[in-house]
């Protein structure tokens, strides 16, 4: 017969919820001119920087272009040469009344047209070696890229789409907040009328598919502004790091939240805990090494057993092994546990001694 002595403890209540991981920053990279695709630089399904090459369009046709907008530059800037040469001219001459206030005038106008060509031809210089630039296309942001959308040879035209980047570090998993955690949604709420600020933020923890725990803690971050009509919940978002990116988006898993901590309870083993007459019970022994029931109260169940509201005091012996077929009244001979985990292993012994 083994038995714990509990104590008056605070123990965290955490509750699962289940969510789907989502890259932080999903991008099309896409063309930004016409032309030929030549060259695609980067290896499909690799992690890429920001403001890495990723293709090459046909740069022949943009660099023409350009030689062609900086003639039209330097045809603009003679022009406005001789319009301020004519326009000093024509202002001395008219200071001395050899010409007409007509003719002064029209001078000024020639200047004001040169100066305004010299613009629209510095405007279109610019303009072509952007588009040439554009030829080389850049990752917008760092990331792992996919499949090529289209291939070397193809002429693309301009928002075509060329190939996608998925930033996996960190990632965000969205989940709801059900209508019965009260507190969480009153967070949430006050979150939806303050915004999102940092006194909002909650640590959470990640479920992976397999069941085990994700290394990392990371935070909730945002609540939708609304409560969804249809189910009651309130949208939610966890970010977590993802630095070697063992979290993959798409996949299903649970965010573990901390919903509140209870003060001054007593956790028992939940295999301490069996079903009597009257309820939940457990067996306790007292100061003559007799077993008597308890009926209990119970709480929810914690990381390090089953919470006990009521029906339990500090200093307490609990029966956590052998009492399936113990009656109330009954001579125990205890031996006390030197820890919770020692129930587990006396059932496995009690099971195989059965078994043999």
């Amino acid at each position: 017969m083994t038995v714990l002595p509990v104590e008056s403890t605070s123990a965290d209540v955490y509750s699962d919820y289940a969510g789907r991981v989502r890259a932080s920053r999903q991008v099309e990279v896409r063309a930004r001119v016409d032309g030929i695709l030549e060259e695609r630089l980067y290896d499909e399904g690799s992690v890429v920087s920001q403001g890495e090459p990723l293709f090459r369009i046909d740069p022949k046709p943009f660099e023409v272009a350009v030689l062609a907008a900086q003639a039209e530059r330097e045809t603009a800037q003679a022009d406005l040469r001789q319009a301020e040469s004519d326009w000093q001219r024509i202002a001395r001459l008219f200071d001395r009344n050899a010409i007409s206030e007509r003719e002064r005038d029209m001078s000024r106008a020639r200047l004001e047209v040169a100066k305004a060509a010299l613009a629209a031809a510095d405007a279109g210089l610019q303009r072509a070696e952007l588009e040439l630039g554009y030829t080389q296309v850049e990752a917008p942001i760092a990331g792992v890229t996919s499949l090529e959308a289209q291939s070397e040879g193809t002429l693309v035209s301009r928002g075509t789409l060329l190939t996608e980047i998925v930033q996996r570090n960190p990632v965000h998993v969205r989940f709801a907040l059900p209508e019965s955690d009260a507190a969480l949604q009153h967070t949430a709420l006050q979150a939806m009328s303050n915004g999102n600020g940092e006194q909002y933020r909650r640590e959470a923890r990640l479920l992976l598919p397999d069941g085990s725990e994700y290394s990392r803690i990371g935070e909730i971050d945002f609540t939708a502004s609304t409560v969804d009509p249809n189910t009651g919940t309130v949208l939610a978002r966890a970010v977590f790091d993802n630095p070697e990116g063992e979290v993959a988006p798409g996949q299903f898993v649970r965010v573990r939240m901390l919903l509140h901590t209870l003060d001054d309870v007593i956790v028992v083993p939940e295999s301490a805990v069996g079903q009597g007459p009257q309820g939940p019970q457990v067996f306790v022994v007292d100061e003559e090494d007799t077993a008597r029931s308890r009926i209990v109260e119970l709480g929810p169940l914690v990381a390090d057993g089953r919470v006990v509201l009521s029906g339990l005091e500090a200093g307490d012996r609990v029966v956590i092994n052998g009492q399936v077929a113990l009656q109330d009244g009954a001579p125990v001979t205890p031996e006390v546990a030197s820890d919770p985990g020692d129930a587990d292993e006396a059932d496995g012994a009690a099971n195989a001694g059965e078994a043999g």
